[in-house]
Formats: C-alpha cells, sequence, structure tokens
C-alpha cells in the first residue's frame, strides 16, 4: 500500500506522522516466544492449499496491518495517540485479529535508525528504543496474546514505494543480508513466522521497453518470480521453519501497455500492484525447503483505483471469474495456500460495501478458508482509512461487522480491557467463578510510572509468598470512587464499580511458589494507589 498503479493509474496513500518525537537509542529488548492460540502450535508449514500448526492442525491467519515503520517514523502510526501501544494490540486481539503484518523499510533497520512521533507521557516503556527494540516489544506482546506476526519489507527506503525489490541506493544484497539478520533476530521465536518479500513489485516503462517487475520472463534482474526464489531460499537457509510469502507483480510482463503502437502482443491483461499472480502457476516459486510457500496477492476497491470491472454490467457477479483468473486458481487447484496480505476501502462508495462482501464470501469461512490481513489497522491510510478511527481507539463498526463472520480470534486474545467499539471501556465485571484460594499469603507492591493531566500509568505487583501455585491466579483491588481504567496488559483486567479484576491470561494461568506477576495499566482520573490487593481473595 502508500503507493499503488492499476492499469496504468497512479494513486498516493501517504501516511503523515502526528505531533510527539521521541528519538530512540540503544536499549536491548528480548522477544519472546508465542503461545499456542487460534494461530496453532509451534512453526507453520503448509500442506497443499492449507497452512498448518506443527501437529498438523489446519490454521487460517485472520490479521490484520499496522504500518508506520516503513515511513519517516521508523515505527508504528498511532504511538502518538493517547491510546497506548499495548492497548491497540488488546483491541486487536479482542475484536479477532490474530495475525500482525508490520511493514518495514530498510532505513528502519539501520544501525543508528532512530523511532519518531511517540507519545512518551502515554507509552513511557518505548523512551529511548531503537525501532528494532520497539519491534521486538510489540512481537512480544503480541505473542503473548497468541497472535503471530509476518514482518513485510513494504520499501527499499523510507521515500516510498518500488517497483522492483532494489533500487540505487539499496541492493539486492542489502534487501536479503537484511532479511537474513530478521531471521536469525527472531529464531526460535515461533511468534514471528515468516517474511513477505518485497511489497507490491508492479510494471515500470511503456512495452515493449518494460523496466518493471515481470513474472518468468526469465531477466535476473527484472524477474520477481527468481528474485523471490533468491530471498527465499537465503531467509530459509538461516531459518528453515519460516514461511516465506510471495506476492505477484501487476502486469506479468513487468511494462504497461503501449496501446498506441497497434501491437495487441503488447496490450496484456494488468491488475493491481502485487495482485497479478496468474503466471505462478506455469512458472511457480521454487524454494529449497518444501512446503514454505504461501502466495499473497493484495486486492483494492475503487476508493484506491476504478478499474474497469467495477463498471461491468454483471457487476459484482463478475468479480470471482477475476480473483479466479489473478490469484484464486492457485488455492482451488490446491497448489498452494493464499494469503491476501491487503485489501481494504474507505466503503464510501456503495460499489465497495458489495465489493468487500463478495469478497470475504469469496475467501470462504470457517478455519479452511484462505488467509488474509486487512489493510488496515491505521486510520490514517489515504484511500482506505482503517478499522481504528481517527482517535486511534474507537473502531469503524461498519468495516468490521463485514470482516467479523471470518476473524478466528486468537486464544487468549480476549486480553485485557480495551474500548468497546463506541469507545466506552469495557466495565463487565469479572466471572462469578471463584477461583482456588491461595495456600499461604501473598504480597503486592505498586510502582506509578506516569501521571498526566486526567490520567496516569501504574504497574501493580504481585506475589504468591505461599506454598503452592496458585492456578489460575486472580488479582483485584480497589480505587476511589471516580478513578477509571482505561486499559492493562498481562492479564485480563476489567473493573466493576471501584473493584479491578485481573484475572491470568491463558498463556501464564499459573502462579507458582515464589513467584510474581506485574500488572500494568493505564486509568483516568487522580492518581490513586490501588488498594485491599487481593490474590485470589486472600489479602496482600
Amino acid at each position: 500500500m502508500h503507493r499503488r498503479t492499476a492499469l496504468g493509474g497512479a494513486l498516493t496513500a501517504l501516511a503523515t506522522a502526528a505531533a510527539g518525537v521521541l528519538v530512540a537509542a540503544a536499549v536491548s529488548t528480548a522477544p519472546a516466544a508465542a503461545a499456542p492460540g487460534g494461530t496453532g502450535t509451534g512453526y507453520l508449514h503448509t500442506s497443499g492449499n492449507k497452512i498448518v500448526d506443527s501437529t498438523g492442525a489446519t490454521v487460517r491467519l485472520t490479521g490484520i496491518n499496522w504500518f508506520g515503520m516503513e515511513t519517516d517514523n521508523k515505527t508504528f502510526h498511532g504511538l502518538w495517540s493517547s491510546n497506548p501501544w499495548r492497548s491497540q494490540l488488546d483491541t486487536m486481539a479482542r475484536l479477532g485479529y490474530n495475525t500482525l503484518r508490520i511493514p518495514y523499510s530498510n532505513d528502519a533497520l539501520k544501525a543508528g535508525a532512530t523511532a519518531t512521533g511517540i507519545n512518551d507521557f502515554v507509552n513511557p516503556d518505548l523512551i529511548g528504543l531503537s525501532p528494532l527494540q520497539i519491534l521486538d516489544k510489540v512481537i512480544d506482546y503480541a505473542g503473548s496474546k497468541g497472535m503471530r506476526v509476518i514482518l513485510d519489507r513494504h520499501r527499499p527506503t523510507s521515500a516510498g514505494q518500488s517497483p522492483l525489490w532494489y533500487t540505487s541506493t539499496v541492493s539486492e544484497a542489502t534487501w536479503i543480508n537484511d532479511w537474513k539478520m530478521l531471521a536469525q533476530r527472531y529464531a526460535g521465536n515461533t511468534t514471528v513466522i515468516g517474511a513477505d518479500l518485497h511489497n507490491e513489485p508492479h510494471a515500470e516503462g511503456t512495452n515493449p521497453a518494460a523496466t518493471g517487475a515481470c513474472w518468468g520472463c526469465g531477466d535476473t534482474a527484472r524477474d520477481w518470480r527468481l528474485a523471490a526464489e533468491r530471498a527465499g531460499n537465503a531467509i530459509l537457509g538461516v531459518q528453515p521453519n519460516w514461511l516465506i510469502f510471495v506476492e505477484g507483480v501487476s502486469c506479468p510482463s513487468g511494462g504497461l501497455s503501449n496501446v498506441w503502437d497497434n501491437d495487441p502482443s503488447n496490450d496484456e491483461d494488468c491488475g493491481w500492484w502485487g495482485g497479478n499472480l496468474s503466471k505462478a502457476g506455469q512458472f511457480p516459486v521454487r524454494l529449497n525447503v518444501a512446503n514454505r510457500l504461501v502466495y499473497s496477492p493484495h486486492e483494492y476497491a475503487t476508493s484506491v483505483y476504478r478499474q474497469a470491472w467495477f463498471d461491468d454490467p454483471t457487476y459484482p457477479a463478475n468479480m470471482p471469474a477475476i480473483w479466479d483468473k489473478y490469484w484464486g486458481y492457485l488455492y482451488k487447484q490446491n497448489i498452494a495456500p493464499i494469503m491476501m496480505g491487503e485489501f481494504g476501502t474507505t466503503l464510501q462508495d456503495p460499489k465497495d460495501k458489495i465489493w468487500l462482501q463478495n469478497l470475504m464470501a469469496y475467501t470462504g469461512t470457517g478455519v479452511n478458508g484462505m488467509s488474509f490481513t486487512y489493510w488496515s489497522w491505521n486510520p490514517n491510510s489515504g484511500d482506505t482509512g482503517g478499522i481504528a478511527n481517527d482517535d486511534w481507539t474507537t473502531i469503524n463498526q461498519p468495516k468490521q461487522d463485514i470482516l467479523t463472520p471470518y476473524l478466528i480470534p486468537p486464544t487468549g486474545g480476549g486480553g485485557t480491557t480495551s474500548p468497546s467499539p463506541t469507545g466506552t471501556p469495557d466495565t463487565s465485571p469479572a466471572p462469578t467463578t471463584p477461583p482456588p484460594p491461595v495456600t499461604g499469603g501473598c504480597t503486592a507492591t505498586y510502582k506509578q510510572v506516569n501521571s498526566w493531566a486526567g490520567g496516569f500509568q501504574g504497574e501493580l505487583t504481585v506475589k504468591n509468598t505461599g506454598t503452592a501455585a496458585v492456578n489460575p491466579w486472580s488479582a483485584t483491588w480497589t480505587w476511589p470512587s471516580g478513578v477509571t481504567l482505561a486499559s492493562g496488559w498481562n492479564a485480563t483486567v476489567t473493573q466493576s464499580g471501584t473493584t479491578v479484576t485481573a484475572a491470568a491470561p491463558a498463556w501464564a494461568s499459573s502462579l507458582a511458589p515464589g513467584a510474581s506477576v506485574t500488572v500494568g495499566f493505564t486509568a483516568n482520573g487522580t492518581a490513586a494507589t490501588p488498594g485491599s490487593v487481593k490474590l485470589n481473595g486472600t489479602a496482600c
């Protein structure tokens, strides 16, 4: 996304940075392994047109894009908002998105790269971190919620898209070496499942003088299929467990049609940038490790570009055949899985609602349907908007309603309290089944991390000083009237009246003797220390 053409039409969707600038320095953060959940157990691989987990169970990735790391900010957009970064991930998981596709540019990976556009009052834990260290934290927290992560090399530089996988300033060797670095960085971390090699390779130049990405043309400088093999095999040499996601091109020749030369052979059928996989059946991507290839087309609506098919008198009945031709045949003929890496719309045109409804139906329902990551979480995508509204907190309900029947939430994805679609905090009471009592006792310590006008951030650490594990654990505390929960993490945090409950997440339900858990939160109101702290009903 960001810049895309179709049938020669140029588009722009530039995401702009907002207020609040933070300069990052090097601070180490260690990524953590993902817990099994709605996205399966262990690393994933393919079987025919399915993605399966380490046990052979079919997995459907139903995810969302969170962009920004490919821009001048070099980190996630929306970190400038009043909604903490963890709370945004909480909402994604709660809505049913089990996978996060993260675009980046090679600029963000350079030594000395700095992350900007961060509200350090809301996200104090990101102060001083490099783009990669912020990525570590997002991957770690997403994994703790049972989500998976796909890394997307979106651009060579933050300046914009490129038709080829290399430019005059970013070589193919840099592209591959940076991928190998990321594969090594997250080796053994099953949250990160694969590499989307290059975003939206596309045509450039007018045929027969094509200079853009082709498919199957045999020119090693332009044939995207051959480049995908070189990069994919280099990555698999470092991390053989990753999936390799390969997008299409726009025009298989790599050039735009010259309609003025009266040569019909040059007037080929083109599609979206990255969306044309029509030659992949004839010229498949060949990887050295079997069962690692996933094809990943992009698909958009009229808010991005008004393709001719949107005005066909048979619309939308004509669409399944178009999807079949460009990429759906790979799935229907059991050649390889499809993971639609980007698709989206503002829904301003009535045709776009019809398009989105029909596209989702085309992908199929349930775990056997095609995988996808919606574009985007971000509201500042100019030609699609986002699932998040401009406040980065409430959601666009009309879009979400269309997607919801196809989403498979991560296990434990209910996560911590996040704003509801209307923006009202979840104040539902804790489950009525009482947790098991503590054998022994507990201690509680509190640290106020930050405060601002109208709110504060804190961490409550509860330690099991008893002689037996507490499973599942649940901590409660009270706040003065007028203090309300805004977000929480490391537990499922809810509020009922003046009582707050932090229930054990699915991935860490047991608290061993001598072990402690730190529950983080932000709250509205005057800063207050948690009172009457209890662990499973035992006062601390």
